[in-house]
């Protein structure tokens, strides 16, 4: 129901252990995720949704570089997009630039999928930097949704989950 997208080491894979029982292989190095890690929001009174945590995309994905079309074939099936950006630039990371890189892979490689509801996810805002870079973002993307979040300490997980709420269309017991 749910793709996260976003370059390696952005902390997909946190997020996917914070928001389902699943427990993802979660390490400081780039592709630790190799396959696609399925996690599943148990709700109450329904069967829930499944949350894929795909592998780090990188610059050339949509033309097959490093893996690509793997990757981004699994997130065709996904009602809902998140984009999970390093909010705090660590490791030489721009958020800005890297929404732009991401947009325009998945773009090119479905338009179709380029139109999926979105939405991203600010991650790492437990970092110094990301308080900054946040402003930032929002100023040049005034009318995309983001939602600020720290994966590592679990900071906005309850806003996270009534976002997916609107978007998948389940609800979830607070």
């Amino acid at each position: 129901d749910v793709g996260l997208v976003g370059f390696p080491n952005v902390g997909k894979s946190t997020f996917l252990s914070r928001v389902t029982n699943a427990r993802p292989k979660i390490a400081n190095y780039h592709f630790t995720t190799l396959n696609p890690n399925l996690g599943v929001v148990d709700l109450e009174g329904t069967g829930g949704f499944v949350i894929a945590d795909i592998p780090g995309l990188i610059e050339g994905a949509s033309e097959g570089i490093g893996l690509g079309h793997e990757f981004l074939r699994h997130i065709t099936r996904c009602k809902v997009l998140v984009f999970v950006l390093d909010m705090a630039g660590s490791e030489g990371r721009d958020p800005i630039e890297d929404l732009q890189n991401l947009r325009t892979e998945i773009k090119l490689y479905s338009e179709d999928l380029a139109k999926q509801p979105w939405f991203v996810v600010a991650n790492k805002m437990d970092l110094e930097g990301a308080e900054d870079n946040l402003a930032s973002f929002r100023l040049r993307f005034p009318k995309v949704d983001v939602v600020p979040l720290s994966a590592l300490n679990g900071d906005g997980i309850a806003q996270l989950k009534s976002k997916l709420d609107q978007l998948v269309g389940y609800k979830f017991v607070h």
